[in-house]
């Protein structure tokens, strides 16, 4: 090899050396990530307004059925105006406007949930009427108490003496003629029926009974059994439940919770979805409302 040949191979080895300017590669690819970072965090936090009007205004057709739109709940950042979560929150139920005045009738926001309570509460009004008039037929005029709640229709049997012997949950003679009385007005609809046993919350024996809770579950089994025997009702209609002395009407000092917490509640079930059971219990408990 020639001597030439050598000394530019050295040559080339000595202009060789480390690079120490490569971090700054490295720091303007971290800055350009971070600029496109904050360009897309940018770009996602505005709101075309134009599209989510256009948006509102076709769920708003297509859920609300020609009633008022569904979307038109709280207020935002979006239209500009600010309103509290509170607010938001009433906004969004079903409003059932507050009485300014006894004499006033209760009004219901006009809507499909509001319009079904209205039906249903119209059915129920009916129900009770007959099973009033079915029992004042057999000389048993108030032997029953009617009440609507987010269940439904509650008709209450007290049972004192009249329904079931104490600590028993053989059904009495006249307890079965007040059933016979109530029958009727059940056949003819096919809502789900429940039968709720109730114990009054003194503190005796419920012998043979463990206790209250196997005494009151056995007197609703007992009502269960007699609508299905003798009132020809569906089985699968019927449900049978004991609360024991967990659901009293009146308050254990109250002199009347002896009698009036001892009952068996049949309760007419709503078909309403959820959403609207509220208002219907609102409905139940107005003033004036009564059949």
């Amino acid at each position: 090899m020639s001597a030439g040949g050598a000394r530019g191979r050295r040559k080339a080895h000595h202009e060789e050396h480390t690079n120490h300017e490569r971090w700054m590669v490295t720091y303007a690819d971290m800055l350009t990530l971070l600029l496109v970072l904050f360009i897309v965090l940018y770009a996602i936090s505005q709101v075309n307004t134009t599209k989510f009007a256009e948006l509102k205004s076709s769920l708003s057709s297509a859920f609300g059925n020609g009633q008022s739109p569904i979307l038109n709940g709280g207020k935002g950042p979006i239209d500009g105006t600010t309103q509290s979560v509170d607010d938001n929150i009433v906004d969004s139920k079903l409003s059932i406007t507050q009485q300014k005045a006894p004499s006033q009738p209760l009004k219901v926001a006009s809507n499909a949930d509001a319009d079904a309570a209205l039906r249903e509460l119209d059915e129920f009004k009916k129900i009770e009427r007959a099973i009033k008039a079915s029992l004042a037929a057999r000389g048993l005029a108030g032997a029953a108490e009617f009440t609507i709640d987010e269940r439904g229709l509650v008709v209450t049997l007290v049972t004192d003496e009249l329904v079931f012997a104490g600590n028993s949950a053989v059904l009495e003679r006249q307890g079965a003629v007040i059933l016979d009385a109530v029958v009727p007005a059940l056949v003819r609809i096919d809502n789900q029926i429940q039968v709720d046993g109730h114990t009054n919350q003194q503190n005796v024996s419920t012998a043979p009974y463990p206790s209250g809770w196997e005494l009151s579950s056995a007197r609703a089994s007992s009502v269960v059994r007699y609508l299905i025997s003798y009132g020809h009702l569906a089985a699968h209609r019927l449900s049978a439940a004991g609360y024991s002395d967990q659901r009293p009407l009146v308050p254990p000092s109250d002199p009347r919770s002896v009698t009036r917490n001892r009952r068996v509640d049949i309760v007419v079930l709503s078909k309403l979805p959820a959403s609207a059971r509220a208002s219907l219990a609102a409905l139940g408990a107005a003033p004036g409302s009564g059949g």
